[in-house]
């Protein structure tokens, strides 16, 4: 079957879900390729990591990804991995201009001139083979299966130190990487559960036979990790084969066998195990060279780059290689990283292949910068920069290099993507106006910063019968109205848990977020007629199209989710 799209992606992991949704809203024709049944990588039912980003206040990540995660919150109060596959696969399936590949790995890349012109895929469940032309790839796969069979540029293992004079570098280089895990997870039941392991199982007696003994209940046991010292792709088979070994042994110790003093269990009477991986979750393979390469330096410095497209916050978490055969401490060094630092554009396409996007844990980062860069939220608004340059790239018939930074960063900040040290552009009908309300700090409304930022709130607290006014010299022909509201930035639950305990807080949507609101307008300024209102909102960012010629225009927020004030941080006008 051929296709023939503006834009096509290879691996439908955060990154890759992000940027194909990203292209085709902003209008190019978007194919998405995918590998396996589901999407989200390493946060899908197949692995089940949940989405972590940049620490510290006010630090998550927006955008597309913000969106889904208040999508799960609204429809997954459980919650369960299920439903959660199916607000990543609704985003994808139902999204017009996209067309979703499932079940089709990329086995084959035709080049020319040192661009990419198709590439080939190999759907199982159907026996059909998928070719896809287009102007533009984006590999996020992780594995950077598109960038090697395209002949572009990576790199494997930790730099020297010398290289990019990083100090948490080796002194000499080597194809060493972060190793791979495959997770399990509990549930707590209402009485005492039994257990009986395979006998292949590994068999952990004592504390003393686990290099980290972490028995916490609520854990998802991560340090379960292998594959460093070898390759990290080539390896995957014979790591998941241990790493189920390993995993199995590991609670078998936790619900059968002894602590230090070898007495039987941890307190696990009344847990059962619940799932077990079968796929292990990656953490690093080949990472893809761009026109920079991140590094150490860069992000210790805070990443104040002209080209800033995005941010990361976590740590540097390197991982040891030996993962779960590490003996001498803890598995991980968390060397400290400022939040937010700026990620470049210039990280986020290929050096050598002239079409070649990525976004990921495959982006032109040095080792020591991916044991931050690497974790999902900051893929997934990496992945959503992606997509947005692809569509500036198919309406300009324009190469990634070529692509005006300026318009992609304004366009992401519009699209509620978050750019420290950049303020949103706010369109004339807003600025123009003369701002009025019963309310203190309205300002804000229109200040091109959607957050609260260091000290400053940069929102409206509006309180029940309070409203803001936008009232023109003339009529205004009005055609979109654009609200950004507080979904709780700081909330601690995440997209997904990692243990299902008996009193477990069921997912809500945020109570800081504006749940019933209306927006009125008149004719002479005076008089005020409905034009339109909205009940049940569960969305940050919300954009109304409308049709209508106003003098003034009336925004009335009605009721929250359970605050008693109503937090909006913008009110736009076109």
């Amino acid at each position: 079957m051929h296709h023939k799209v503006d834009f096509c992606i290879v691996g439908g992991g955060m990154a890759g879900l992000c940027a194909a949704v990203a292209a085709a809203r902003h209008g190019a024709r978007v194919a998405l390729m995918q590998d396996r049944p589901v999407l989200g990588g390493n946060a899908s039912s197949e692995i089940r990591m949940h989405v972590c980003g940049a620490h510290g206040q006010n630090m998550r990540e927006t955008g597309i990804l913000e969106e889904i995660e208040l999508e799960n919150l609204r429809r997954n109060p459980g919650p369960n991995y299920s439903v959660w596959d199916s607000v990543l696969y609704e985003k994808a399936k139902f999204q017009e201009n996209l067309t979703l590949l499932l079940n089709c790995a990329c086995m084959e890349a035709e080049t020319c001139d040192e661009r990419i012109i198709s590439v080939t895929g190999r759907q199982t469940t159907t026996e059909t083979t998928h070719v896809v032309e287009a102007k533009v790839f984006a590999d996020c796969s992780g594995d950077s299966v598109l960038a090697h069979l395209a002949g572009a540029e990576y790199r494997v293992g930790r730099e020297a130190r010398a290289e990019f004079n990083e100090s948490i570098a080796p002194e000499t280089a080597d194809r060493k990487t972060m190793g791979m895990s495959c997770l399990f997870q509990l549930r707590e039941t209402p009485g005492k559960t039994e257990f009986t392991p395979p006998d292949w199982a590994y068999r952990f007696e004592t504390d003393e036979d686990l290099p980290f003994a972490d028995h916490g209940l609520g854990s998802n046991f991560w340090w379960i990790e292998l594959g460093g010292d070898g390759d990290s792709i080539a390896d995957t088979e014979k790591c998941r084969d241990e790493l189920l070994k390993i995993a199995f042994g590991v609670w078998d110790h936790i619900k059968n066998r002894g602590g230090s003093s070898g007495d039987a269990g941890h307190d696990a009477d009344n847990w059962a195990l619940d799932w077990v991986g079968f796929l292990p979750g990656k953490r690093e393979s080949r990472r893809c060279v761009g026109d920079h390469i991140l590094t150490q330096n860069d992000v210790e410095a805070g990443g104040r780059f002209s080209d800033i497209v995005g941010y990361g916050g976590w740590s540097m978490d390197d991982h040891f290689p030996a993962g779960f055969y590490y003996r001498e401490g803890h598995p991980t060094i968390y060397h400290p990283a400022p939040s937010p630092y700026g990620i470049p554009y210039r990280c986020l396409y290929s050096r050598n292949i002239g079409n070649l996007l990525f976004a990921g844990r495959n982006i032109s980062v040095t080792h020591a910068a991916l044991s931050s860069t690497r974790v999902m939220a900051t893929c997934a608004i990496l992945g959503q920069a992606v997509g947005t340059a692809a569509a500036i790239c198919a309406r300009g018939g324009l190469l990634p290099r070529e692509v005006p930074v300026a318009e992609l960063q304004l366009a992401l900040m519009e699209d509620d993507c978050y750019l420290p040290w950049q303020t949103r552009e706010i369109p004339d009908l807003t600025k123009n106006a003369a701002l009025k309300s019963t309310t203190r700090g309205i300002e804000n409304l229109r200040n091109g910063v959607d957050r609260p930022v260091d000290d400053q709130d940069n929102g409206v607290y509006f309180r029940d019968g309070e409203y803001a006014t936008y009232t023109y010299q003339q009529p205004e022909d009005v055609s979109l109205l654009r609200f950004v509201f507080d979904s709780g930035l700081n909330r601690e639950i995440k997209n997904m848990p990692c243990s299902y305990p008996l009193r477990e807080t069921r997912w809500h949507t945020p109570e800081s977020l504006v749940r019933d609101f209306r927006v009125e307008y008149s004719e002479d300024g005076a008089h005020f007629t409905e034009l339109v209102s909205v009940e049940g909102n569960y969305q940050r960012l919300v954009r109304i199209p409308i049709h209508a010629r106003a003098k003034a225009l009336r925004f009335v927020p009605l009721r929250a989710w359970g605050a008693e004030t109503m937090h909006v941080f913008a009110w736009d006008v076109r």
